[in-house]
C-alpha cells in the first residue's frame, strides 16, 4: 500500500512578536494561508523502516535522521498506535529557511498519510495535537486553509473575511507570488532581533481590510532586523511593487518575499 500527497507552503500575512513567555518561546499574532509550492510526500509500507530525499538538500543536527521532522512524526504515531515500518519518499522542492513552512509541512502531511493509511481515524483535531509537539507552525498545515494564529502559532481559529474569496475563490481576483532567495535565515536569529510589543495586538481587525488597504498597516515584525541584515531582500519587495503588487510582505522569519497581484 502507499499514499502520495504533496505538502504546500504557506505564507504569513502579518506577523506581530507580542512578547516573550517564560518558557523562552514568543507569544505571535499572524495569518496563516496555502500557497501554490508543493513538495512531493509518498509513504509505502515496507518490512524495513526507511527515509529517502529527493530534490533539494538540507541537513539535521548531527546528520541524524531520526532527526528529521517526517521521521520525527511517524515515530509520534508510531509510539501511541504501533504503526509497521514504511518508506518514506520526499522530494523537496520548497526551499529550507525561507519562510515557507516546508519543514512543517512535510511532518503534519506525513501524519495525516500515516492516519489515512492505517486507518487510524484521528480527527484533525487529534492530528493538531501531534503536529504541535513538531512545530509552531504544524498545526496549520493539518487544516490547511486561512487560520489565525496565536500563542506560538500553534493556537488556531478559522478565518473568515470578504477578501478571502478575491484570493481562494473559484473566480480570485487576486493571486500571491513568491520569490525566493539563496539566503538561509535562521528563525532562532530572527528571534534574537526582533522587538516585542504589546501594541501588536489588532492583526485580526487590521486583516479585515480590504487587501488594497494592507500596504504600511498589515506588517512583518521580523522584516526590520531581517532586511538590516539582509538589505537585497528589502530591495526585493520594494521590486514586488514596482511589478504592481499591492501588497508585499517577508513570509514569517524570511527569507522568502510575497506580493498579492491582480489577475
Amino acid at each position: 500500500m502507499n499514499i502520495v500527497s504533496y505538502p504546500n507552503a504557506k505564507v504569513n500575512l502579518g506577523l506581530r512578536i507580542i512578547e516573550k513567555r517564560p518558557d523562552g518561546f514568543h507569544n505571535l499574532e499572524t495569518l496563516f494561508v496555502p500557497t501554490g509550492l508543493c513538495d512531493i510526500l509518498e509513504i509505502v509500507t515496507s518490512n524495513i523502516f526507511s527515509i529517502k530525499h529527493y530534490g533539494l538538500t538540507y541537513s539535521l543536527p548531527d546528520a541524524n535522521p531520526e532527526e528529521d521532522l517526517c521521521v520525527r512524526a511517524y515515530r509520534l504515531l508510531q509510539r501511541d498506535y504501533d504503526l509497521p515500518p514504511v518508506e518514506i519518499h520526499l522530494y523537496k522542492k520548497i526551499p529550507v529557511g525561507a519562510g515557507l513552512g516546508g519543514g512543517s509541512a512535510d511532518a503534519a502531511f506525513t501524519l495525516k498519510s500515516l492516519n489515512s493509511l492505517f486507518k487510524l481515524n484521528l480527527s484533525d483535531e487529534a492530528l493538531a495535537s501531534y503536529a504541535a509537539r513538531l512545530g509552531s507552525d504544524c498545526p496549520f498545515f493539518v487544516y490547511n486553509k486561512p487560520m489565525f494564529g496565536e500563542g506560538r502559532g500553534e493556537i488556531l481559529t478559522p478565518y473568515q473575511a470578504p477578501w478571502i474569496d478575491d484570493l481562494f475563490g473559484e473566480k480570485p481576483r487576486y493571486k500571491i507570488e513568491t520569490r525566493t532567495f539563496p539566503i538561509h535565515v535562521s528563525t532562532a536569529e530572527a528571534y534574537r532581533g526582533v522587538r516585542p510589543s504589546l501594541q501588536g495586538r489588532g492583526l485580526k481587525n487590521l486583516l479585515s481590510l480590504p487587501i488594497e488597504q494592507w500596504k504600511g498597516t498589515i506588517v512583518n515584525d521580523f522584516e526590520e532586523s531581517v532586511f538590516g541584515k539582509y538589505p537585497q531582500l528589502a530591495l526585493a519587495k520594494q521590486r514586488l511593487y514596482d511589478e504592481g503588487a499591492v501588497f508585499a510582505l517577508m513570509s514569517g522569519s524570511g527569507s522568502s518575499i510575497f506580493g498579492i497581484f491582480p489577475y
